[in-house]
């Protein structure tokens, strides 16, 4: 071995002798008998994923932040939740050029002046200035310098800022807002500017499983792209009667609010408004309000700065499958009239207590909000053709739509008339209920409910009122046993109990007792 000292291996190998080579051969190939030579890389024929490079590049010129300023003192740092702690150490406690120190110093934290709507000079703290109030996202929908955002982001806002994706900044004014969905538009005015715009998608081909780009601005930071799938469509998350919300599993996080989410194509499919969030954090349920209902609003935005929507003025309730039942309706579906408003369009139309609106112009209504979105799509004014359940058959009636108003609050006045003393109970046992008649003599006041009844399981409690039963006033457990009587003899199996309590007024079926 000592004369090979200094050659290489390859000079080793071209000296070796033959057999020396064919001995080394079958010494090195054994082990490897067993492993298929790789004569090229290995190839899966796997699903492609598509890069969201492109339509990123092409819409991110659109996407832009908003600041806005108001005449409302923001909390104090001092009044926040926030609270750190890192291995003992306080966040005080970290030293200046700490990274967490550096990035809550940028973007806002505990103790930190600066936040992401501070950026620059802090702003003046004097009565009657301007402040830094909020910061959310938005995006341009015309060359001449329209934004779509949402009317949270902006609302009380007395001065508003546009912020591109370049840094450049313009100021914008608000053309007008809709609380009721939640968006609203303002306008850049730079006539010699021309800004990079995106157009809203057909609603009508997005799909559940559609891929999405959420762009927006999360945490001030600007800029920001994630990306998933659509992974519900009409949400209701419970913000007002008009919910129809797209549910996409993309990072949404404070401040993307007001920002579009884009399909494959670079168009807008939804914007997004709220997240679903225990921590405040992105869990991946986000929603967006749908391409549909922000092109109608916009429209009307930027005609008139307001929406004016049709209003029937009848308070409604889904039509459970109990409810249909005992109403002798074929499926669960419409809108049950609790009660027509006091001077509403529906109580001149004739609609009653106790009505099903199953269908506006031809059109089947599903539930109560499809009912308020169908309404609401109409101009005040509009005669529209109402189909109604009533007494077991089907009727119609033509309504003149009248304005929604701008608050339509809900409030209820109570009258403190000295009251007779209460009447004797009655016993309706065939439901598990207790009653007597009601102090102002309209129904019968609930005084006791048997717990394993299906009366409790519906909800009733002691201390409410039953009005009615069957759409037939009653006044005492008399008048309720002859309306079960009869929806007995008509083959019911349920009847139908208007109840008053101090949240409103509710139908509930309750089962009959064929016995």
């Amino acid at each position: 071995m000592s004369k090979n000292k200094g050659r290489s291996l390859q000079s080793i190998l071209k000296t070796s002798t033959t057999a020396g080579l064919a001995a080394m051969m079958l010494v090195t190939a054994a082990p490897f008998a067993a492993v298929p030579a790789l004569a090229a890389p290995v190839e899966v024929d796997a699903p492609q994923v598509p890069s969201f490079g492109d339509v990123v590049q092409a819409v991110l010129p659109a996407v832009v932040s908003v600041r806005v300023q108001s005449n409302v003192q923001p909390a104090s740092s001092d009044e926040s939740n926030f609270s750190f702690n890192f291995g003992g150490r306080s966040f005080e406690d970290l030293p200046d050029d700490h990274p967490l120190k550096r990035f809550f110093r940028e973007f806002g934290g505990p103790g930190m002046e600066g936040g992401p709507q501070e950026r620059g000079p802090r702003a003046e703290r004097g009565p009657g200035r301007l402040r830094p109030t909020a910061q959310g996202s938005g995006f341009f929908i015309s060359e001449d310098g329209y934004v779509v955002t949402n009317n949270h982001v902006i609302d009380d806002g007395a001065a508003f800022t546009i912020v591109m994706n370049d840094g450049k900044e313009y100021d914008a004014k608000l053309v007008g807002k809709d609380s009721r969905t939640d968006l609203a538009l303002l306008k850049v005015d730079e006539p010699d500017t021309k800004f990079t715009y995106v157009k809203f998608a057909d609603d009508e081909k997005v799909r559940v499983g559609d891929w999405v780009v959420a762009v927006g601005n999360p945490f001030g930071l600007g800029g920001t792209v994630t990306a998933g799938i659509i992974s519900a469509r009409g949400r209701n998350i419970g913000s007002g009667p008009y919910d129809d919300y797209l549910q996409i599993d993309a990072a949404v996080n404070r401040g993307n609010s007001g920002g579009p989410g884009f399909n494959l194509n670079g168009e807008v499919v939804g914007i997004n408004t709220a997240i679903f969030s225990p921590s405040g954090g992105n869990v991946g349920i986000a929603f967006a309000i749908p391409a549909s209902v922000a092109t109608d609003v916009i429209a009307k935005l930027k005609e008139s700065g307001t929406v004016s929507r049709g209003w029937l003025g009848v308070q409604i309730q889904p039509v459970t499958k109990d409810i249909a039942d005992s109403l002798g309706l074929a499926e669960d579906s419409g809108a049950l009239v609790v009660a027509p408003q006091a001077g509403s369009p529906g109580e001149a139309a004739g609609i009653k207590q106790g009505d099903v609106v199953t269908a506006v112009n031809g059109d089947p209504v599903k539930d109560p909000r499809d009912l308020a979105r169908r309404i609401g799509a109409f101009a005040p004014d509009t005669t529209i053709d109402v189909s109604l359940w009533r007494d077991g058959k089907a009727t119609e009636v033509k309504v003149k739509l009248g304005e929604l108003p701008a608050d339509q609050a809900a409030s209820a006045e109570t009258e403190n008339n000295a009251a007779p003393a209460p009447e004797a109970e009655q016993e309706l046992s065939s439901l598990g209920l207790s009653v007597r008649p009601a102090e102002d003599g309209k129904g019968l006041a609930i005084v006791d409910v048997d717990p394993d009844s299906d009366a409790a399981d519906k909800g009733l409690k002691s201390g409410e009122t039953i009005t009615s039963v069957n759409n037939q006033e009653v006044s005492s457990a008399a008048d309720v046993q002859k309306v079960l009587d009869q929806a007995k003899k008509d083959g019911r199996t349920r009847a139908l109990f208007q109840v008053e309590s101090e949240n409103g007024s509710r139908f509930v079926a309750l089962p009959i007792n064929q016995g």
